[in-house]
């Protein structure tokens, strides 16, 4: 069998492998961080964590699709290594990205109701007012 075939095999299953660890360790350990993001909203974490998931599923195994075909004829044992190291480095480094993406914009997201949480009114209020009757 050609080498080449060989090494497009190995890859596709280590990366894509290596896509579904990394979504699975990110839906079972985001949800907690979801829910504290949606306010305890359960039901819309549930749903935000699975939509998430589907379009790391998607970037991901379309950059791995995308990535596949290389240049050159792979024609021994050492060529097999250095060209999965740097398919899979490189699908590594874009798993690596996406993530810390995802854990930045939720981590805004999560900082400002903490925020809206936290805030005080600048003075405390004093008295009431009731609205007037021609308004």
């Amino acid at each position: 069998m050609d080498l080449t075939v060989i090494a497009y095999v190995i890859y596709l299953l280590v990366s894509i492998g290596l896509t579904i660890w990394v979504a699975r360790t990110l839906s079972l350990n985001g949800r907690i961080f979801l829910a504290d993001v949606l306010h305890g909203d359960e039901k819309l974490a549930d749903a935000v964590n699975h939509l998430l998931v589907v379009g790391f599923y998607l970037v991901n195994l379309g950059f791995i699709a995308l990535y596949l075909s290389g240049d050159d004829d792979i024609e021994n044992t050492r060529e097999v290594f250095e060209a999965l190291s740097t398919k899979l480095g490189v699908v590594l480094l874009v798993l690596g990205f996406m993530h810390l993406g995802n854990v930045y914009v939720l981590n805004k997201i999560r900082r400002r109701g903490v925020l809206e949480r936290e805030q005080i009114p600048p003075v405390a209020p004093r008295d009431w007012v009731a609205p007037s009757a021609g308004a």
